[in-house]
C-alpha cells in the first residue's frame, strides 16, 4: 500500500508518530518525511531509528510556508500534531486552537495545493460534547476538515481527507499510566482526580491500526472511530500496583481544569448513520451542499441511540485490566528491566 511512495507525518515525533514510523520502515516505502518543531525529540529519534529512507524537516504547523515545504512532493500525509494537555490548553486556548485548528487547516491546504492524494487527520475523544479548549479546538480542527473535503468534493480535486478518533492510547504521552508507574516505581503517593472517572484503553498499535484502515478504505470526509474497551481510573492505578507488587497510597485530589468525568466516541447523532464494524464505527461525511430543499429527503430522520462512551462501552474489571497490562510491550519492558 506504501510502496515507493513518500509519507509525510506531522507531529512525527510524538507517540503515535513514531510508532508510524517503526510501521512505515517494514514497508517498501521510499521516504518517510518526519515533521515537527522539537529537534531534540528529532535527534533522539533519529539516532534510535536508523533508516536512510527517513527525513527530518523542522517546521511549525502555525506557519503555512513550513507546511507548504514540507508537503512537496509528498504522496500521503498523517496529520498528528497538536496541542493535547487537557489543562495546558485551559491556560492557553488561543494556543490551542492556532495549533490544532489553524496547524491543520494549513497542512490540509499546503497539501491539496501540492497535489498530496491523501491526508487522514488524527483526533480524539474529546471532540465529542467538549467541555474543554483542547476538545474544543480538536472539534474544531474535525469541522474543518469535513469542510474541507466537502469543498473538494465540489471542486473535484483529486484528493481526499479521512478524520480518525480515538480514546486514551496507553503509555503515550499525557496517558496517565506512565505517570503512575513512575510514581510507584519511586514509592510515590498516587493522586487520582475522581476514582469513577472512565476513560477509554487501546495501545499504540491500535491507534496505527485504525489510520491504516482509514486510509486503506476510507472515502473523502469519512470518520473513523475505535472501538475500545475502557476503565475507572482507581482501578488503573490498583492494576498497576498489582504487577509491581507494591502499596503506594492514593490520594484522591478532585478534578483539574477541564476535565470530564466519562469521555464519549461517538454522538447519538453520529451513531444514528454510522457503518457499524468490528472493531470501529465509520461515519460516512455529508457531502450535500447548503441548499437543503434540493437535497433534504421526508424519511431522512434521526434515530437515536446512546452515544458510545467511556461509560457505556466494555468497563474492564481488576483481573480484565492486570491481563490487559501485560501484554503489553511497554509493562514487559518494565518487569524485564527491574
Amino acid at each position: 500500500m506504501f510502496s515507493n511512495k513518500k509519507i509525510l507525518i506531522s507531529g512525527g515525533t510524538g507517540s503515535f508518530g513514531t510508532q508510524m514510523l517503526k510501521s512505515l520502515i517494514k514497508t517498501k516505502v521510499q521516504e518517510i518525511r518526519i515533521f515537527s518543531r522539537d529537534e531534540k525529540k528529532q535527534e533522539d529519534l533519529r539516532r534510535s531509528i536508523i533508516d536512510k529512507r527517513v527525513n527530518y524537516v523542522i517546521g511549525d504547523v502555525k506557519d503555512y510556508n513550513s507546511t507548504l515545504s514540507c508537503t512537496k512532493n509528498i504522496d500521503y500525509v498523517f496529520q498528528a500534531a497538536a496541542l493535547k494537555q487537557v489543562p495546558t490548553c485551559e491556560f492557553f486556548p488561543m494556543e490551542a486552537y492556532k495549533t490544532n485548528v489553524m496547524g491543520t487547516s494549513n497542512i490540509i491546504d499546503a497539501s491539496i495545493h501540492n497535489n498530496v492524494k491523501k491526508i487522514i487527520v488524527l483526533s480524539t475523544d474529546k471532540a465529542v460534547y467538549p467541555i474543554n479548549a483542547m476538545g474544543i479546538s480538536k472539534a474544531m480542527m474535525e469541522k474543518v476538515a469535513i469542510a474541507k473535503s466537502r469543498e473538494m468534493a465540489t471542486k473535484k480535486i483529486n484528493c481526499s481527507i479521512c478524520v480518525t478518533r480515538y480514546g486514551n492510547v496507553m503509555f503515550s504521552r499525557g496517558s496517565l499510566i506512565p505517570l503512575l508507574i513512575e510514581k510507584i516505581l519511586k514509592g510515590e503517593e498516587l493522586t487520582l482526580t475522581d476514582p469513577s472517572m472512565t476513560r477509554f484503553l487501546m495501545s499504540l498499535e491500535n491507534s496505527v491500526e485504525l489510520v491504516k484502515e482509514a486510509f486503506l478504505n476510507g472515502k473523502n470526509g469519512d470518520t473513523y472511530i475505535q472501538k475500545s474497551p475502557s476503565a475507572t481510573i482507581l482501578n488503573i492505578a490498583k492494576a498497576l500496583l498489582k504487577i509491581f507488587k507494591r502499596n503506594n497510597k492514593i490520594k484522591i485530589i478532585g478534578p483539574r481544569h477541564g476535565e470530564k468525568l466519562h469521555e464519549s466516541l461517538c454522538t447519538s447523532e453520529e451513531k444514528s448513520k454510522a457503518v457499524n464494524k468490528k472493531k470501529y464505527f465509520r461515519i460516512p461525511a455529508d457531502l450535500r451542499n447548503i441548499n437543503y430543499d434540493i437535497h433534504s429527503k421526508k424519511n431522512d430522520l434521526f434515530n437515536l441511540t446512546e452515544p458510545y462512551s467511556s461509560n457505556t462501552t466494555k468497563i474492564l474489571n481488576l483481573d480484565e485490566l492486570v491481563y490487559l497490562f501485560k501484554q503489553q510491550i511497554e509493562i514487559k519492558s518494565f518487569l524485564k528491566n527491574r
